[in-house]
């Protein structure tokens, strides 16, 4: 079984952190426990000449870092070497049925080589060069054709398929079906990622997505947010092996994911007025902000609501496994009432990585007995309740991170004057 975050970024693309080099990247994925991670970006010609320099062939299809550039520093010394897949995101900004659409694709490739000829071909349509994840008026039905012709072996896949303004179910920009998006290239669709405000029970919802395997990703803005979604794998460490668990789901375990109630765009709202509203809500006041009287944001939650065919609740046949997670860092904030950012969670973040295991062996294996005695009460009975699903949970709304509450403010010291976390990432824009 193995660990992968397919969906991230470089320091290429826009809002995102210097810190995303692939140095930075195979570090931080080794702490984590993360196996095998998309490279993001591969658009980009100064990121993919980067990568030309510092990754070597590892497995079919796949990369790792050159010895001469990894660190060891916080680097566990059994932790497997992370591998990459080339990877990217691409805008599709264009006009469908008379109306604006939106929508962000996920592309997986099997080499840089591929990488250059792809990019070759987009960059006649398009301006590659300013951002890595470029902004192309190719509608998402005409970018799938071009991949399939210059690249048939590469996956193409509708990313976070519910964000209101930037993806394919999107209730600002997108479609009701994926035959509207993708046309008579559906069946050459196997996978949608379901982003951080939905999880798989919401997208059970919708029996037109059976036929398609539900895939969860960071797409991390900078490399603390790395593995915050990611997909649990047991298949041949290989593209061919990555290809065929994401197109037929053998070998695809099932996924980590975000409560759904922390994505940013989980209930409607209106940020601004600091409106948050269920679909329920939302639908009383007829999707307008009641304070100042503009249109709410619809939330994700609101989306599928519209659009699913099923009741709550409803759980398939041969559905996949998910588990429900939120960073190391957070938790152990969380359970001693500091900020993440403060200087003693970082360093009992470094010493738990660095003498228990990775962060994903910590929140999901490590038995609580030895996190106890390691880190004490508090933290261990955070990562309990966080195992257990016992939290506390303020839906996020309208660009707004939602906040997750392990404590209640009489179970715990609170020297910084801050009980709960929120889940914020400066550098993320799903």
């Amino acid at each position: 079984m193995y660990i992968a975050d397919l969906h991230i970024h470089s320091r290429y693309s826009r809002a995102t952190s210097r810190e995303l080099t692939p140095e930075q990247l195979d570090l931080e994925a080794g702490k984590k426990g993360i196996h095998l991670l998309g490279t993001g970006d591969f658009t980009h010609p100064a990121w993919r000449e980067e990568l030309y320099e510092k990754l070597v062939r590892a497995e079919d299809g796949l990369y790792c870092l050159k010895d001469e550039y990894r660190s060891e520093n916080g680097r566990r010394s059994e932790t497997a070497t992370p591998r990459f897949v080339v990877s990217g995101e691409i805008s599709s900004i264009y006009k469908q049925d008379g109306k604006v659409r939106k929508v962000h694709s996920l592309i997986l490739l099997p080499d840089l080589e591929d990488a250059q000829r792809l990019s070759a071909k987009l960059e006649m349509i398009g301006n590659i060069h300013s951002d890595g994840r470029p902004i192309l008026g190719l509608s998402c039905h005409d970018l799938l054709e071009i991949m399939l012709e210059i690249c048939p072996g590469g996956m193409l896949i509708p990313a976070h398929i519910w964000t209101p303004h930037f993806s394919m179910f999107g209730a600002c920009s997108g479609f009701d079906r994926v035959e509207d998006c993708f046309g008579e290239l559906t069946p050459y669709i196997h996978a949608v990622e379901t982003g951080l405000s939905s999880d798989p029970p919401m997208n059970w919802r919708l029996s037109a997505l059976d036929r398609f395997q539900l895939i969860s990703n960071s797409d991390a803005h900078s490399p603390a947010k790395l593995g915050r979604e990611a997909n649990l794998l047991n298949c041949e460490m290989s593209y061919a092996g990555l290809k065929n668990a994401i197109e037929t789901g053998e070998g695809l375990e099932g996924t980590i994911e975000f409560f759904p109630e922390e994505g940013k765009y989980h209930f409607d709202g209106h940020r601004k007025c600091h409106i948050c509203l269920s679909p329920a809500e939302a639908k009383r006041y007829g999707g307008i902000c009641p304070v100042c009287k503009k249109k709410l944001t619809m939330g994700v939650s609101h989306r599928i609501d519209q659009l699913a065919d099923r009741p709550e609740g409803f759980i398939p046949e041969g559905r996949k496994t998910f588990e429900s997670l939120v960073p190391l860092l957070e938790v152990i904030a969380a359970s001693t009432g500091r900020s993440a950012a403060s200087k003693k969670v970082q360093e009992e973040y470094c010493k738990m990585v660095d003498e228990l295991g990775t962060e994903f062996d910590i929140l999901r294996t490590i038995p609580i007995e030895e996190i106890r005695s390691h880190s004490g009460h508090l933290i261990s009975e955070g990562i309990r309740r966080l195992r257990e699903g016992r939290v506390k949970r303020l839906p996020g709304f309208d660009g707004e991170y939602g906040i997750i509450r392990l404590f209640e403010p009489d179970e715990i010291a609170n020297p910084d004057g801050q009980m709960s976390f929120r889940i914020s990432a400066p550098f993320s824009t799903v």
